[in-house]
């Protein structure tokens, strides 16, 4: 990377730092363009080198900070197959295991990072999650939509709308994360687990077509 790049790179990341920790600390309504520019000490005419406006940033930080959930969960995940088939080769765990890992994985990382739930409950939409799903903000980002395809393909079963039963999910956990780890509604959020992992079963199972023999 030259270091025009280099330089690039740097102020576009000092911007995203600044923005989450404005957007996390006094709200998007509240955060000005100016003062994101302020102090992330560039003029504000250069954020909108980056950015079209705070709307745009705050997407693409619910986007990485999405993607790097998904990247932490799907690498566990990955690592607890290994572990299990070294145990026993015939170990094949199905697709609704295998969500209900990633979805208790990312639970488990809200419960640790209240701030993050609060601003990805707060801001998520179908557009959003839309974008989420595809959209690399950092190079290190996954396309978490390649993932969950072929995690659908491996299981050789036919989703009906797989995209909004998965959205259906996010929302699902993402409510459920924000009532149960912040204010213990309807109970904390490891009484609540079993029942959130037999609804997100539930609704699999309502998408699922078929399954192949």
């Amino acid at each position: 990377m030259g270091k025009l790049e280099a330089n690039k790179l740097q102020k576009r990341n000092s911007i995203l730092d600044t923005a989450f920790n404005l957007f996390t600390t006094k709200g998007v309504s509240k955060t000005s363009i100016a003062e994101i520019s302020e102090k992330a000490g560039i003029a504000k005419g250069t954020f909108y080198l980056y950015f079209k406006d705070k709307y745009d940033i705050r997407n693409r930080l619910i986007s990485h900070e999405s993607s790097k959930l998904f990247q932490a969960a799907a690498d566990d995940l990955h690592s607890y197959i290994n572990k299990k088939k070294a145990e026993d080769s015939e170990f094949e765990p199905c697709f609704e295991d295998q969500i209900v890992f990633i979805a208790n994985h990312i639970i488990d990382a809200l419960n640790n990072n209240k701030t993050l739930l609060t601003f990805i409950s707060k801001n998520l939409s179908w557009g959003i999650f839309k974008e989420a799903l595809t959209t690399n903000v950092a190079a290190s980002d996954i396309n978490f939509r390649d993932v969950y395809y072929k995690m659908i393909d491996s299981a050789e079963i036919e989703l009906e709308d797989p995209e909004i039963m998965l959205f259906l999910i996010v929302e699902l956990v993402s409510s459920t994360s924000y009532s149960a780890i912040l204010y213990q509604e309807p109970a904390d959020i490891n009484t609540l687990k079993p029942h959130l992992n037999k609804t997100i079963k539930a609704i699999i199972r309502e998408h699922t077509v078929k399954k192949s023999l």
